[in-house]
């Protein structure tokens, strides 16, 4: 019997929980005597449990089994990737016993746990219905996935290549189903479903008959307008409520250049990615280094203004484009499509010129050689763009264009798939794992050609970012890593740009020395006219040596080059944030939900900043009872700020909840201070009056944070969070002394961001030692730094369980008050 036809009924008070179901149906099972089906599906059970993701999961107590007599089910209950990962392992297994034809069906869903009449445990609910209708659709060797799950995979880059659209399909009961096809490296079943070809009732959603899924929506026109008119509402009100009267007007949300008042350049382009038309999916990598190496070219020309590849990445080939719509968007007259076809030693790479204001094609041209010609096909192209566009070349540009990255392929494939990363790591929930994946590829690179200039470049910046943008390797080991790969780079073209730029990034973000770097930039600027990062590197300094304004217009500069980088808006919204201007950090954060309006933690920033301000938590409690229906794992990004609202709220459970959605992630994090899991039960233990809880809680934490600054001894932001557990724990001496020595460590003329924040965060350390006067004095002290932090903003000050040694003072209660917001303090 099939699990959804059981006839054990669930009570109506039975819980539901998500479940991420597999189920398995052998093909032509009816057809087969009774011994041939028992030996199969006794060869069938021995498969399924050698898969690494039955025994993680049966080990860990998270999985459900149940028998469906052709077939069985497998409810996961951790990772929607744990399902989909079962059914590839299976598929693979299968290889080896091809007179076992499976299809398989994914879903994720509410479903119960039930007792049959036999005492065993049965599942009934929609989430195994569902995945009954999804694996109906398909054939043998089809492994095919619900829109819902598929959605859920697309946010991760390495399921993308992978999830094929089938579009939506009509199926019992008249429900209708959005399907995607599963497939990779001969496993899983490519071919579009014969049921789905027999009954029409395959809804077709553009001319090709099976696309990859770049991100899934219902009903996608509507969804789109609504969300389109939604952020465009929301940017208005704020504009006309919260500003009325300011002199500076935050631009539209809608994201467009027109609407952002930019000009439309003549001479500006957008090289969209290339279609990779090769059999093995594997080389999409290389057709993105094809494209991205076109533009690389393209904006070494100071006569053009070129679309950063940040921006146009998110335009992916093999959909149909508005080019119209495109062009709008980025800012620009022209753009650039076309394919890469790799096959053997041959390839072929097809580019065309189009002006998108009247959809003219300027030029075309098909490349057919030899594939050791690749760079030089790349550099013909670039030069037949300018040649059209009647851009004007310096002997300098033309000898940069005609100057191939590599000589060697795999080394440009390996630098090709690591830059991608690279681009992507401000984006993604796994960028220090990535960022060390960009480095294995990349010194296998350089291991390659060790005269590969770029791939030096690029790997000196991802080691800089383990140590200064994400911080999770702050040492000295890390620093000399990229000082070794600038030094290279160095040796190789001393005198090149993106040496300066290199060099730029190794000062800032390795020795703080913002002066050198910002004469660096300089010296950059001339032959990198379209690069955002010099912009965007100049805003960053600037902010740290207390700039603030001049910061925020070279970050807005950057955007002009890479208007559809989200993480460059939510940067301009941090520089407003500085500045204690909340309705302009909004509205730049509308912007960068107008590009993005599924990211979730775009959305609950911007409601937590809300709070800040006004100190009301209803619109971030709104937003987070939207999303917690969608699955444990949609609210995992934005864990920290459901944690941030529970403590404001004082709901215990809410807060306990948050935590077991953060993992291992911290609880809180403001630039440079990182507050660990432990710490947020240490925090929330407290708040509960929990001692025994706090004290095992802050231990833990303790324990983490010593080896973190035992690795960087004179990294005062460490040792800043180091004296604020100390102080919880009781040890007033000892937190008071890291709390000043940390201040010493990071002196705010030196950087005015971090020298802001164990400024503002030492008063929270005299509170809980016990020392409310030095407490107010910091407190005081705090307010006045150059860079204004979360923590002593109203909306905490006011509603945060932190600052409770200090309730009740009427100094404390003076300053808060102070800081309320009205109509003439915006």
């Amino acid at each position: 019997m099939n699990a959804q036809d059981t006839s054990a009924q669930p009570k109506p008070d039975l819980p539901l929980e998500i479940a991420h179901v597999l189920l398995i149906d052998v093909v032509g099972y009816s057809r087969l005597l009774v011994n041939e089906q028992i030996e199969l599906l006794q060869d069938l059970n021995q498969i399924v449990r050698g898969t690494e993701c039955f025994r993680a999961a049966e080990t860990k107590g998270k999985l459900v089994r149940v028998s469906t007599g052709d077939g069985m089910a497998l409810l996961f209950f951790h990772s929607p990737e744990e399902p989909v990962r079962c059914a590839l392992e299976i598929s693979k297994a299968l290889q080896e016993h091809p007179h076992i034809q499976l299809r398989m069906g994914v879903h994720s869903g509410p479903v119960n746990q039930v007792t049959d009449v036999n005492d065993k445990t049965n599942i009934a609910g929609s989430g195994i219905n569902v995945a009954q209708r999804v694996m109906d659709c398909g054939d043998a060797g089809h492994i095919l996935l619900s829109g819902h799950i598929a959605e859920d995979l697309t946010q991760y880059r390495h399921w993308q290549p992978y999830l094929h659209d089938l579009g939506e399909c009509e199926v019992k009961h008249g429900l209708r189903l959005h399907l995607v096809n599963l497939y990779k490296d001969n496993l899983g079943n490519p071919h579009l479903p014969d049921k789905l070809k027999r009954r029409r009732r395959w809804k077709h959603t553009s001319g090709v008959s099976v696309r990859p899924v770049i991100t899934l929506r219902w009903p996608k026109y509507v969804l789109a307008a609504v969300l389109l008119v939604s952020a465009v509402a929301l940017a208005i009100s704020f504009s006309v409520f919260y500003r009325r009267g300011s002199p500076a007007v935050a631009p539209s949300s809608s994201g467009k250049a027109a609407d952002l008042g930019l000009p439309i350049a003549e001479k500006s382009i957008a090289v969209l990615p290339f279609e990779n038309l090769s059999e093995d999916k594997a080389n999409a990598y290389f057709a993105d280094g094809v494209q991205d190496e076109i533009l690389t070219y393209l904006a070494k020309i100071a006569d053009l203004k070129v679309i950063s590849r940040t921006s146009v990445l998110q335009y992916k080939s093999g959909v149909a484009r508005n080019l119209r719509e495109i062009a709008q968007q980025l800012g620009v007259a022209n753009v650039v499509e076309g394919s890469v076809q790799r096959s053997g030693n041959r390839v072929r790479v097809n580019a065309q010129l189009i002006d998108a204001r009247n959809d003219a094609h300027l030029w075309a041209q098909t490349y057919d050689r030899d594939l050791a010609d690749v760079f030089a096909i790349q550099s013909e192209i670039a030069k037949a763009i300018a040649d059209q566009l009647q851009a004007k070349l310096s002997p300098n540009e033309k000898k940069a264009i005609e100057q191939p990255p590599t000589t060697d392929l795999a080394a440009f494939d390996l630098y090709s798939r690591a830059k991608s990363l690279l681009l992507m790591a401000n984006f993604s929930a796994t960028v220090d794992p990535d960022l060390q994946k960009a480095i294995e590829l990349l010194d296998e690179a350089v291991k390659r050609d060790p005269s590969f200039f770029d791939a030096y470049c690029q790997l000196a910046r991802a080691h800089e970012s383990l140590y200064a943008v994400t911080g999770s390797d702050h040492t000295p080991a890390r620093l000399a890593l990229a000082e070794a790969a600038l030094q290279a780079a160095t040796r190789l073209r001393p005198d090149a740009a993106e040496t300066h730029l290199a060099r730029a990034q190794y000062l800032y973000y390795g020795l703080r020395d913002y002066a050198g770097a910002l004469a660096e930039l300089e010296i950059a600027r001339r032959a990198l006219p379209n690069d955002p990062r010099l912009f965007e590197l100049t805003g960053y300094i600037l902010r740290r040596r207390g700039q603030q304004e001049e910061g925020l217009r070279n970050l807005e500069r950057a955007v002009e080059l890479d208007p559809r980088n989200v993480y460059t808006l939510q940067q301009i919204a941090g520089s407003y944030q500085f500045l204690g201007r909340y309705a302009e950090t909004i509205a730049a954060l509308d912007r960068a939900l107008a590009i993005m309006p599924d990211r979730v933690e775009t959305r609950t920033t911007r409601e937590e900043y809300y709070f800040f301000w006004k100190a009301d938590t209803r619109p971030l409690h709104q937003t987070i009872d939207v999303i917690l229906p969608q699955g444990p794992n949609a609210i995992v990004s934005a864990a920290d700020d459901w944690f941030s609202c529970a403590l404001a709220e004082r709901d215990p459970a809410a807060a306990e909840r948050a935590l077991v959605a953060l993992g291992d992630n911290a609880c809180w994090g403001e630039g440079a201070i990182d507050l660990s899991h432990s710490f947020g039960e240490g925090l929330l233990a407290r708040m509960t009056k929990d001692e025994a809880r706090a004290r095992t809680a802050f231990e833990a934490a303790r324990a983490q944070q010593e080896k973190i600054v035992q690795a960087q001894p004179d990294y005062g932001p460490a040792l800043c969070v180091l004296g604020l557990i100390d102080a919880a724990l009781g040890r007033k001496d000892l937190a008071l002394d890291e709390g000043r020595r940390a201040i010493a460590l990071t002196p705010a003329e030196k950087d005015v961001n971090n020298g802001s924040r164990v400024l503002q965060y030492f008063a929270i350390t005299a509170a809980w030692a016990g020392d409310k006067e030095l407490a107010l004095q910091q407190l005081e002290a705090g307010l006045r730094a150059p860079a204004a932090s979360l923590m002593l903003s109203y909306g905490a000050l006011k509603l945060f369980p932190v600052w409770d040694p200090l309730r009740g003072d009427p100094r404390f209660e003076k300053i808060v008050a102070s800081l309320a917001p009205n109509d003439a303090k915006q």
